[in-house]
């Protein structure tokens, strides 16, 4: 459909009113695309950003890799997670995925 529009566009055959309707049409399926895909995107991101800003000292999480520990310590880049007693790991900050809170709420069942 859109190779006709932009056919008929460039070789003139179509009435005079046909560029400015193909035209709209365009603008309309950028419109689309950007309240359908690209805005819910950037609202998702904002609120993974919110929350791992807001992490803190002591906070039950998860791992994107599905590691579940507590914070014990957290830098700009990096966290260091208690997974067990005396067992640390350093994990980079942007693969922390979600709360315990959250996973509760999601009817995950976690023990720890």
């Amino acid at each position: 459909m859109l190779n006709t529009i932009l056919l008929q566009a460039a070789s003139g055959t179509g009435s005079a009113g046909a560029g400015w309707s193909s035209m709209i049409m365009i603008i309309a399926l950028i419109a689309i695309f950007y309240f359908f895909m690209i805005a819910p995107q950037q609202k998702k991101q904002k609120k993974i950003n919110a929350f791992r800003d807001s992490l803190q000292k002591g906070d039950k999480v998860m791992t994107a890799g599905g590691i579940y520990g507590r914070i014990r310590e957290i830098k700009d880049n990096y966290v260091l997670l208690e997974i067990d007693n005396n067992v640390t790991i350093k994990i980079d900050k942007n693969s922390i995925y979600q709360s315990m809170q959250d996973v509760a709420e999601a009817g995950a069942d976690v023990k720890k």
